[in-house]
């Protein structure tokens, strides 16, 4: 048993059985324990997870190419920020950075949110030909009046989740433990905000039933706008419309661990040293960021984003004549087809201005009204 369990099992044995919410939070969060929260997080070939930065610095390069593009759109402002939560190792911010220095963009400057001082101190480390341009803060919480655009990759499905379970009536998953072995209790909904959720996204559960809720995307949301006076949210993660999401067919939710790249369904496994995850409920984002003034500017899949940012014209540019060829186009291929991120991954953007500005990445094909 290490430190966070022992943590874990002392709130429940002191205060009762937990929400899955609490759990998930103390699995992820818990300072100095949580498996984002300590020195020994890894992401990457070594780590438990990859993601689309890691595969090839193109994807960074075509999300420079759309900031770029939102930064024009505004009018060139000089205090246009690139703000990034959740950078994870750094990639993408590198890839980015590394884009625009070539170009009339290399002004704009990037704040990297990340309260984590270990994956801070990996982040400057990997960054340091960029410093000169990044500042970082540990959260987003009393920032006012930035202009930009607020990124993120794989961050929203991170949240801790709630966990309910339709029986005779709807249930909610909470944590117990017996004998040091964590087990799970059904009990009535903690709040009245789990039975508006379905009722705000007409979403009827069948008897066993089993999904996620993830409310924290709403108070995010909420930061976001306070933070943020104009410009962007461009978020990419893996998810679903509601009515996707919540199809009769996907009837035991979402949520995955990873562990050393290994798919893992026990949640109450490896506690503090696996990724636990839930899908994006994109339908949340675009209601919730429209009722705080956020315009939704466009939604489609990864690969269909990249190609109408010109993915491909990277790769002949870069290497039509070269002998590695084929292999960097077998990895971007992971970035675009479907059966990948490309198809897994979506992308969605947001904005808060005046207008509504039509943007290069969703010039193939816009599902914005699917949501």
């Amino acid at each position: 048993m290490n430190k966070l369990e022992q943590k874990i099992i002392e709130k429940i044995r002191k205060e009762g059985p937990i929400s899955f919410e609490t759990f998930m939070e103390m699995a992820l969060y818990e300072p100095g324990l949580g498996y984002y929260a300590s020195e020994r997080t890894e992401i990457g070939k070594s780590g438990d997870f990859y993601t689309s930065a890691h595969i090839h610095y193109a994807f960074g390069a075509m999300i420079g190419r759309q900031i770029e593009e939102m930064w024009e759109i505004m009018g060139r402002p000089e205090d246009f920020l690139i703000i990034e939560i959740g950078t994870g190792a750094g990639y993408m911010c590198k890839d980015i950075l590394d884009f625009l220095r070539s170009r009339s963009s290399n002004s704009l400057n990037y704040l990297i949110i990340e309260n984590n001082p270990f994956m801070q101190n990996r982040q400057m480390r990997l960054l340091e030909d960029h410093l000169d341009k990044i500042k970082w803060v540990y959260s987003l919480s009393g920032l006012r009046n930035l202009r930009g655009c607020i990124v993120s990759n794989e961050l929203l499905d991170a949240f801790p989740v709630s966990l309910i379970e339709m029986e005779d009536s709807l249930k909610e998953v909470f944590v117990t433990v017996d004998k040091d072995i964590f087990r799970e209790l059904k009990r009535d909904p903690s709040k009245p905000t789990l039975f508006d959720y379905l009722k705000e996204f007409s979403i009827e559960l069948s008897k066993g039933y089993r999904t996620e809720i993830n409310l924290r995307i709403k108070d995010w949301l909420k930061f976001v706008n306070d933070a943020l006076s104009e410009g962007f949210i461009l978020t990419i993660d893996y998810g679903y419309p509601a009515n996707d999401y919540y199809s009769e067919e996907r009837n035991r939710g979402t949520l995955l661990c990873y562990h050393k790249h290994q798919l893992v369904e026990d949640p109450y496994i490896n506690i503090g040293e696996q990724d636990m995850t839930a899908h994006v409920n994109f339908s949340s984002v675009k209601k919730w960021g429209e009722e705080l003034g956020f315009k939704t500017i466009g939604f489609c899949q990864q690969g269909t984003f990249l190609i109408s940012l010109g993915i491909d014209e990277i790769v002949q540019e870069l290497y039509k004549n070269s002998s590695g060829y084929l292999f960097e186009v077998a990895r971007i291929k992971r970035l675009i087809l479907p059966g990948t991120l490309g198809e897994s991954h979506k992308v969605l953007i947001q904005y808060k201005g005046k207008g509504f500005p039509e943007l290069r990445g969703f010039s193939i094909k816009n599902q914005a009204d699917r949501l």
